[in-house]
């Protein structure tokens, strides 16, 4: 069966994921075989709802909980029944002494991808203090990860597989609406109001990377914002901009929402 594939990747500034996903739909649909995809990043999962619209395949995202920013997407359809089983998902214990050599979630993601994974088999990645990280992969990515022994510059690294249920997860914010009247539309300004950080410590976070806008590092802290756009910040979640409008004073009302 072949699917809109011109339509379904119109407009997509990066469609190869899109494309793979299609043929693998394609491929589910025509032999009543459900699939599990690899992990995806935050933009190819927006764009992956386009294959929601189809009535023909269903789709199920997960990442280990809600929440999580890489997932895996259960393709299947529509008009089938499925068994309950679990997601084909493990988690990674990652252990070493970052006491006096701080490292960043792409450290240690990069020294997961030294052992021999890919970056797709890989989950969300977070980080546990000064001991180490933990993170969500592949069933096939835990067990060829399992006992081996990585490093970060001069950190020796250990990794262990766990189950989902032995991870430790970061905290998760409940969603919250906010409101704040800005001079301008700017980046930090929004940055700084979503997240509740001074304008400075917000230009220290996109000078050393840890903020992205829509998924995307960003650079420069006067990139005006639009509806719609959303920033991810490491360790503090996300704010998606709903709403902006002008005020009599000619300032921006904006509303927010944090997660």
């Amino acid at each position: 069966m072949s699917l809109p594939r011109e339509t379904l990747i119109e407009g997509l500034a990066e469609p190869e994921a899109m494309h793979r996903l299609i043929e693998r739909a394609e491929d589910v649909l025509r032999t009543w075989q459900p699939s599990w995809s690899s992990f995806l990043s935050g933009p190819e999962l927006e764009d992956s709802r386009r294959l929601e619209s189809l009535t023909e395949l269903r789709v199920v995202r997960d990442g280990g909980r809600p929440g999580t920013e890489r997932c895996r997407l259960q393709l299947s359809r529509s008009d089938q029944e499925l068994p309950l089983e679990p997601t084909p998902i493990s988690g990674l214990r990652l252990e070493g002494n970052f006491l006096f050599d701080r490292a960043e979630p792409q450290d240690m993601r990069q020294a997961l991808m030294d052992l021999g994974v890919k970056a797709d088999e890989l989950g969300d990645l977070w980080l546990r203090g000064d001991r180490g990280a933990q993170a969500v992969c592949t069933p096939e990515a835990a067990l060829h990860l399992n006992g081996l022994t990585g490093q970060v510059r001069d950190v020796m690294l250990t990794v262990e597989a766990v189950s989902i249920d032995g991870l430790q997860w970061p905290a998760q914010r409940l969603p919250k609406q906010l409101t704040s009247v800005e001079a301008s539309c700017r980046l930090d300004a929004i940055a700084s109001a979503g997240f509740g950080l001074s304008r400075s410590k917000v230009i220290r976070q996109i000078k050393d990377g840890k903020l992205r806008l829509n998924w995307h590092p960003v650079r420069q802290a006067s990139r005006e914002l639009k509806v719609g756009d959303r920033l991810q910040l490491q360790d503090r979640g996300s704010v998606e901009v709903l709403n902006l409008e002008t005020t009599k004073r000619d300032r921006w009302r904006v509303e927010m929402l944090r997660r």
